[in-house]
């Protein structure tokens, strides 16, 4: 009887693990379903499994806050945004990979002529590469923050945010948005502008008399308005010296970063936007905000940040009306003539074709005189369906 009962208990024991082995398969088969199912209902889910086998293995070492920052003259960087709502509910596959500081991989989804899918990964190289888990403060760091001491020293420093509608280039420059509303303190405008009065009350400008100023325009369609005074049209004339003037435009004297924000955010409501395929409220124009610093009433430097307007080509407006398409042509001659003054600057040549359009006219002091210190943000969608588009920004900033 003895031995009975401990056959008997034997037993239990092997069918409560039985048991267990079989709950364990259960969860696991399902675990196995619900992966299947994920990555089956995402349209492009043979590219995403081999996105996701290539970073398996990259040993990823991203930009860290411990980084040294370099000193250049010419800046280019890269900044990539995490995927946003509207492509994870069409489960749109990430097809960029920031496998290290300086260098940006992008997966382009090809097929051959026997219709195999395949991926063609091509590697950009940048000065910094920013992944989508890195912050505005994170990417001001490493961007704009080198360029505030040059103002300081009588130069002249400009920071562009350049890439397609939608790329996050307003988000990097003016803050978080929640609608039309604008917390303006976590952008790069407000940061810089906070390292400026920080600066000023260091003892060996304290007592230098340095007064700090605000401009806020747009350029929209080849014409410049004034952002800080309802918009009000203005003019850009060349004097005798070829020093370029823009008539008219308000400069308002400020004392501290709060003035700042507050400024930022009165013109940011004031900007001229559109719809386009890219995003419902895409801004049209270039925004200009410059930190200008005087002393007793003379120019002494000033620090120029620019969000430009979308980079979209032919595609995305071809169904557009006729004042739409104007908007494109306006704005890719702007561009396009930036990139030949980034490209006369970084050269050190003897002429810069600034007056090729406004855009580059106004900022014609950013690209003269050996104490000019220039910045691009590059900023990209991670979405498969911006590839071409991204492909293109990538290749403008690429010098």
């Amino acid at each position: 009887r003895r031995r009975s009962n401990i056959v008997k208990e034997m037993e239990k024991m092997k069918n409560k693990r039985e048991e267990k082995r079989a709950q364990i398969s259960e969860i696991r088969t399902k675990r196995a379903q619900v992966e299947y199912s994920a990555i089956h209902h995402c349209p492009n889910w043979e590219f995403a499994q081999m996105i996701k086998e290539f970073r398996a293995t990259l040993d990823c070492q991203p930009i860290s806050i411990t980084d040294p920052i370099e000193e250049h003259r010419i800046c280019v960087c890269v900044r990539k945004r995490p995927l946003n709502k509207q492509e994870l509910l069409k489960k749109e596959c990430d097809v960029i990979t920031v496998p290290s500081k300086s260098v940006l991989l992008v997966h382009e989804p090809k097929q051959k002529v026997d219709l195999t899918k395949y991926l063609d990964t091509q590697a950009f190289r940048f000065d910094f590469s920013f992944d989508e888990s890195s912050s505005n403060e994170m990417v001001y760091r490493f961007t704009a923050r080198p360029l505030v001491e040059t103002i300081f020293e009588g130069g002249k420093a400009t920071c562009f945010a350049y890439g397609q509608t939608g790329s996050g280039k307003t988000h990097t420059m003016g803050g978080d948005f929640s609608g039309r509303a604008q917390n303006a303190s976590k952008g790069i405008y407000a940061f810089a502008s906070q390292d400026v009065f920080l600066l000023l009350n260091q003892p060996r400008y304290r007592s230098q008399d340095l007064e700090v100023y605000v401009t806020f325009f747009e350029i929209y369609n080849g014409k410049v308005f004034d952002l800080l005074n309802k918009k009000a049209k203005l003019r850009v004339l060349e004097d005798g010296k070829q020093q370029v003037q823009v008539v008219g435009l308000q400069e308002r004297q400020v004392s501290c970063a709060e003035d700042v924000i507050r400024m930022i955010e009165m013109g940011s409501a004031c900007r001229t936007s559109g719809q386009t395929f890219a995003n419902a409220s895409s801004s049209r124009s270039h925004a200009c905000f410059q930190i200008i610093l005087r002393q007793r009433g003379k120019l002494l430097g000033k620090f120029s940040l620019v969000d430009l307007a979308g980079n979209e080509r032919g595609a995305d407006t071809s169904s557009a009306d006729r004042q739409t398409r104007m908007e494109g042509a306006e704005i890719n001659k702007s561009l396009l003539a930036l990139k030949e003054c980034i490209r006369a600057l970084g050269q050190n040549k003897s002429h810069t074709p600034f007056r090729e359009s406004k855009l580059t006219q106004v900022l014609r002091d950013s690209f003269i005189g050996t104490n000019s210190r220039t910045c691009m943000i590059a900023m990209i969608s991670p979405g498969m369906s911006s590839c071409e588009y991204t492909l293109n920004t990538l290749r403008y900033a690429d010098r």
